[in-house]
């Protein structure tokens, strides 16, 4: 067994007879992935610890349906997926309680645009920059952003996922692009000249 799955392994044995310790070597070991998740789906850090608080709970609550894998050292890979859509949906779920508050943007539907050129100013990114960036978007923005490039949902899954129909899911990722990259001329107008 490789050394993250052995880790792991006895992390979980351990949360599995409710032991504070493995418990809290967890969530340690996976705070900062789970954060980065979290950061995803909000533009504030306290919503985002909240989140990430809410989906602990919820992966100590249901770790016994976590399924183990038969090879031990494809224990530390499968875990991390079933975290990430538990933190994941925990997010979704958070940005839909506070969704009455903070109005999805209703826009006709519009085809999505992929980027044209070869190279694109987003490779040359920081990832700790684009997630500041995908922060400023707008909640409804930065939602199906996040689901569709991050995550890899399809527009039908975001569509199902948050309420919306597949058309406001497919405009709202175009918006998102374009304020993306209007956000970026005016951050690195010099390097992004040369791929106009």
């Amino acid at each position: 067994m490789n050394k993250p799955s052995q880790q792991l392994h006895f992390i979980l044995e351990g949360c599995l007879q409710k032991q504070r310790g493995s418990q809290k070597a967890l969530y340690d070991y996976f705070y900062a992935y789970s954060l980065n998740i979290c950061k995803r789906y909000t533009r504030s850090e306290e919503d985002a610890i909240e989140m990430l608080q809410d989906g602990y709970v919820k992966v100590f609550q249901h770790l016994e349906s976590f399924i183990r894998p038969e090879n031990e050292d494809s224990l530390y890979p499968a875990f991390t997926g079933w975290l990430k859509k538990i933190m994941i949906y925990t997010s979704i779920d958070h940005y839909r309680s506070r969704k009455k508050y903070l109005p999805m943007e209703d826009i006709n539907n519009h085809a999505d645009q992929p980027a044209s050129g070869n190279h694109h100013p987003l490779d040359h990114l920081a990832y700790e920059e684009l997630m500041k960036m995908i922060q400023t978007l707008s909640p409804g923005y930065r939602a199906v952003f996040s689901l569709f490039v991050l995550d890899g949902f399809t527009h039908e899954e975001i569509a199902d996922t948050l309420g919306i129909s597949v058309g406001t899911s497919k405009s709202n990722l175009a918006k998102a692009r374009e304020n993306l990259r209007q956000k970026l001329k005016r951050v690195h107008e010099g390097f992004i000249a040369k791929y106009e």
